[in-house]
């Protein structure tokens, strides 16, 4: 049996990056996945990506990854193109757009929004139809396979479905949680590689931070969209539209 460490959505919070890091080697899991995000938002975002690419075996791109990599005369992304520098975004750029394998005799398909775009937004509460489409492959997937397990970052909110004898989830957010205001990620066990059946584990883990650290290095950074950055870290309540 093999465990797999499932990241997404740092959006620059390096405090909490490193806590679930930290709490990661706790749990002496060495391969970890990211599901994009890395950046934007909060006043890390440099230090963010040399995180995950010191410790993230496969990252995925996020529809935030997307545009800062991109061309833009918005302030708050000009404000993180700087910080981040050619190289970064040249990293980000080239980020694939899922991660596929087998585990315990499941297809599994990990993206960022779902297997369409970076962009599509799908919450839990959303129709049946549109949330079991999530398990289908799109021309930008690696295989077109069916998922049989089905997992994503994006609506920073953890959850879990069992769908039509499929599984879905949600790894919640680690920098920018908006369901309590705590760290989120997942933990899926099981025989990597393997498409013969055998047992499957996905495990939520919340992890405290220190909030007010993460809070005061972006009042340091003198960042822009500073106030609703601050509010989503201390109440995990949404600021309005996009994440």
């Amino acid at each position: 049996m093999e465990t797999i460490a499932i990241i997404s959505d740092i959006h620059g919070n390096v405090t909490a990056l490193e806590t679930v890091l930290a709490d990661i080697r706790q749990h002496q899991i060495s391969r970890i996945f990211c599901l994009g995000d890395l950046v934007g938002k909060g006043p890390n975002s440099d230090r963010a990506v040399d995180l995950i690419r010191e410790h993230c075996e496969k990252v995925v791109r996020g529809n935030w990854d997307e545009f800062i990599a991109g061309e833009s005369e918005l302030e708050l992304i000009k404000w993180h193109q700087a910080l981040l520098g050619t190289e970064r975004l040249a990293y980000l750029s080239a980020l694939p757009f899922s991660i596929e394998f087998w585990m315990s005799g499941r297809y599994i398909r990990l993206f960022h929004a779902s297997p369409r775009s970076v962009n599509e937004r799908v919450q839990p509460w959303d129709d049946l139809e549109l949330r079991e489409s999530l398990f289908e492959p799109s021309e930008l997937c690696s295989s077109q396979l069916p998922a049989d397990v089905a997992g994503y970052g994006d609506i920073h909110g953890a959850y879990l479905q069992h769908l039509a004898g499929k599984t879905l989830f949600n790894a919640g957010s680690v920098g920018n949680p908006l369901d309590l205001t705590q760290a989120s990620y997942v933990i899926m066990e099981g025989n990597y590689g393997s498409g013969d059946p055998a047992p499957l584990n996905i495990q939520f883990v919340r992890v405290p931070y220190d909030i007010e650290r993460a809070v005061q290095q972006a009042v340091d950074s003198q960042m822009p969209h500073l106030e609703p950055y601050i509010k989503e870290l201390r109440t995990a309540e949404y600021r309005g539209k996009g994440v």
